[in-house]
């Protein structure tokens, strides 16, 4: 019997984004490729905006399997595919891009992801919840749209950028069945005492930049309240700290990535994320971080 051959070529995935260098989405897929025996790589790749045409034939050319969009890459990658998900379109950003033969197509995993680790992890259930949204892009639009989506009852996108964040809100209140305002954030912001989730899904806090935490007024965090922040790197922001030390329940942005990345994960591979092991390897990694 001749044995086969072994594979050189892996089948390639990654991350197209700016910044990017401190995206740890690569450690938990590539130990996800391992626990499932999957002769795959992920590639971590700096893309500036100028560059995402050519990035994007690149990824044609070079037979990728697909690709995530980060910071700042989820809406304008659109015009590069051949086929957005709805809730995607809904959304207008696109974060997680698979192959089928030659054609590209995107979709949107943030927000599913936010979902799941709001509800696993948190143990909230947006029904009936009035929310408020600092940032008013691509996580955002994926955050907010699944919220409205899961009834919940009110949103109060908070953006610096005037037309973002009326484009936003005019969205959710014309293509889903929830009641969204728009506030500029013009100055420290003043959480209404009646809002039950405040979300930060802005990068303020990325790292490195650790020592930022967005511009509110902290004292108006009440103890009733989950606040969560999408940031993963690192995962107890200032902010968080912050809403801790004011008696809220707080919710940080590793559990959204894992979850975000295993539907890609599946989208990929056709086969099933080992979501523990994902989850360990991102902890493994935040915990190896020098304390600040």
């Amino acid at each position: 019997m001749t044995k086969k051959p072994k594979v050189a070529r892996a089948e390639l995935v990654g991350v197209f984004g700016d910044p990017v260098d401190e995206n740890p989405t690569g450690v938990m897929q590539e130990a996800a490729f391992a626990a499932k025996g999957l002769h795959w790589r992920y590639i971590t790749l700096l893309v500036r905006s100028k560059d995402l045409a050519a990035a994007m034939a690149g990824l044609r050319a070079m037979s990728f399997k697909g690709i995530n969009l980060t910071i700042p890459h989820k809406n304008a990658v659109i015009r590069y595919l051949d086929e957005v998900a709805p809730d995607a379109t809904l959304m207008g950003a696109v974060n997680t891009v698979r192959r089928e033969g030659h054609r590209l197509i995107g979709g949107n995993t943030d927000g599913k992801g936010f979902m799941r680790s709001l509800r696993e992890d948190a143990e909230v259930d947006p029904t009936g919840k009035r929310v408020v949204v600092l940032g008013a892009g691509g996580a955002a639009s994926a955050i907010t749209v699944e919220l409205a989506l899961a009834d919940a009852t009110h949103i109060t996108v908070v953006n610096r950028t005037l037309t973002r964040g009326q484009t936003l809100t005019k969205l959710l209140n014309e293509k889903t069945p929830i009641k969204a305002d728009f506030v500029p954030w013009d100055s420290p912001y003043a959480v209404p005492a009646d809002t039950d989730l405040l979300i930060n899904a802005t990068p303020i806090g990325l790292h490195p930049d650790v020592d930022d935490a967005p511009d509110i007024d902290y004292d108006t965090i009440r103890a009733g309240m989950t606040v969560c922040d999408v940031i993963p790197n690192p995962p107890h922001t200032l902010f968080l700290r912050r809403a801790e030390a004011r008696g809220a329940q707080t919710l940080d942005g590793l559990g959204m990535l894992v979850y975000q990345g295993a539907i890609g994960f599946e989208m990929w591979t056709g086969v099933d994320a080992p979501i523990e092991v994902m989850h360990r390897a991102l902890a493994k990694v935040f915990a190896e971080e020098p304390s600040e």
